[in-house]
C-alpha cells in the first residue's frame, strides 16, 4: 500500500561508526518526535555511510517496532554530503529535516525548524543558526568552532546570500529543494555548497537562532584539512573573475533572498515579512 505523504516529515540521519551514540540518538528523536506529533506523522531515514562497527545492530535494536525507519548502507564511507544524496533519494516527507547524529542540537530545534517552514513566510529552508546574534555556542573544541565560523563569515561576504551560518547541517527543506538543488560535494562542503546553489535557483532561506552543544559521545568525523581545503575550494568558484573547483557556474551576486528576523523582512526590497523567530526554551 502507497503510504500517505501529505503530512509525512522525513528525518534524514547521516551514521559513521555511530554504535556508542544510538541510545542518546534514539532518546533525542523521541523527544522530537514527541514535538512534531501535531506537525506530521515521521520517517526516520539512517545512511550508514560504511560504519565498520554495530551502529546497523544498534539502529535496529533501538528503532524496530514502533517507528517508521529504513537504514541505507553505502557498502564503503563516502562522505556526509554522498550521505544526504542517498537520503534524500529514499526520503518521502513533503518536509526533509536532515540532523547531525552526535545530538549537537536539542530536540526543540527540529520543532523550530518545521514551523519556519509553516509559518507562512514563503520560506523553502530552515537553517539552525548558532553564529546569528541570537544564536549559541557551548563546549564546541575551538578547532571545530573556529573553522566553523570562518566559513561562515568568509560564504556571508562572497556568496550569494548572506547567512550567518553556512556550515550547520541541522536543517529542514520543502520537497522540491531537494529534488531540483543537485551539489557535488560529498564531505562537509556541501552544507554551503546546497544553500548557494538552493539560493541562485531562487529558493529562500530562514536562520533559526539555536544553540550548538558539543557531543557528549565519540568523536567528530570531520577530517579538518580536507574539509577546509574543500572549502577554500568553492570560495574560489564565488570570487568574480575566478573559474574556481567547478562548484558553481558564476552568475547575479544576489539570487534568492534571506528571511531576516532582526528587521522582520526579507533581504530583498518590497517583501515584507512580520515573523519572529522563537527561543528554544519558548518550545519546551
Amino acid at each position: 500500500m502507497a503510504q500517505n505523504t501529505k503530512n509525512l516529515i522525513s528525518i534524514v540521519v547521516p551514521v559513521w561508526n555511530e554504535e556508542a551514540g544510538i541510545p542518546q540518538l534514539h532518546g533525542s528523536l523521541a523527544q522530537a518526535s514527541d514535538l512534531l506529533q501535531d506537525h506530521g506523522e515521521l520517517e526516520l531515514v539512517f545512511v550508514d555511510d560504511g560504519s565498520s562497527d554495530a551502529t546497523q545492530e544498534s539502529l535496529h535494536q533501538h528503532f524496530e517496532g514502533e517507528w517508521n525507519y529504513r537504514v541505507v548502507a553505502h557498502h564503503q564511507n563516502r562522505g556526509i554530503g554522498a550521505a544526504f544524496r542517498t537520503g534524500f533519494q529514499h526520503a518521502q516527507g513533503q518536509i526533509v529535516c536532515t540532523i547531525d547524529a552526535d545530538c549537537s542540537y536539542r530536540p526543540q530545534g527540529l520543532k523550530l525548524l518545521v514551523e519556519a517552514l509553516n509559518e507562512g513566510n514563503g520560506a523553502d529552508i530552515a537553517v539552525a543558526s548558532p553564529y546569528h546574534p541570537r544564536g549559541r555556542v557551548e563546549g564546541v573544541p575551538l578547532w571545530r568552532l573556529g573553522l566553523s565560523k570562518c566559513c561562515s563569515w568568509a560564504y556571508r561576504r562572497i556568496a550569494p546570500v548572506a547567512l550567518y551560518t553556512y556550515t550547520s547541517v541541522f536543517r529542514a527543506y520543502r520537497r522540491p529543494v531537494i529534488e531540483t538543488v543537485s551539489f557535488a560535494g560529498d564531505g562537509f562542503v556541501s552544507a554551503a555548497e546546497i544553500l548557494v546553489n538552493a539560493a541562485r535557483q531562487g529558493y529562500r532561506i530562514v536562520e533559526v537562532p539555536m544553540t550548538l552543544q558539543a557531543r557528549k559521545v565519540g568523536q567528530s568525523k570531520m577530517k579538518v584539512a580536507r574539509t577546509a581545503h574543500a572549502h577554500l575550494q568553492m570560495m574560489g568558484s564565488l570570487i568574480p573573475g575566478r573559474s574556481g573547483s567547478g562548484f558553481f557556474p558564476r552568475d547575479a551576486r544576489r539570487a534568492g533572498s534571506v528571511l531576516d528576523f532582526e528587521k522582520g523582512r526579507l533581504s530583498k526590497p518590497n517583501r515584507p515579512l512580520n515573523w519572529q523567530a522563537p527561543s528554544e526554551d519558548a518550545s519546551d
